[in-house]
């Protein structure tokens, strides 16, 4: 099934999520952020098909979010980098965490808290 593209859509919510994607490709670009680069590393984190990241990595880096380099061991590899536009979707990772960590129903399973908002009633 063919997604519909909502790059034309009035919405700017609508217009970033077209461009995100899914959720596995903010969960790319959460781990581009965390310093992975290579093919290898995103998928032993995210335990993804190799067909499904390909598809992912190659819409992000057309999309202009991640762009690939040589590797930096000087292998025959590429590596993935974020470019200046994927570095600037890192406020909403954080945000999307922050709000999951103020409203999980059980927040003692996330790994790790990046704020210290008070949390009524817990």
């Amino acid at each position: 099934m063919k997604r519909t593209s909502l790059a034309g859509d009035s919405c700017p919510v609508a217009r970033a999520l077209d461009v995100f994607g899914d959720w596995w490709s903010l969960l790319i670009i959460r781990d581009a952020s965390l310093g992975r680069r290579r093919f290898g590393e995103f998928q032993a984190s995210l335990g993804l098909a190799k067909n499904i990241l390909t598809t992912r990595l190659r819409a992000l880096v057309e999309r202009g979010i991640l762009k690939t380099v040589p590797a930096s061991d000087g292998s025959a590899y590429r590596e993935y980098v974020l470019t200046p536009k994927g570095h600037g979707i890192f406020p909403i990772l954080v945000a999307l965490r922050q709000w999951t960590e103020e409203f999980d129903e059980h927040p003692d399973e996330i790994a790790t808290i990046m704020s210290t908002a008070t949390r009524a009633g817990r």
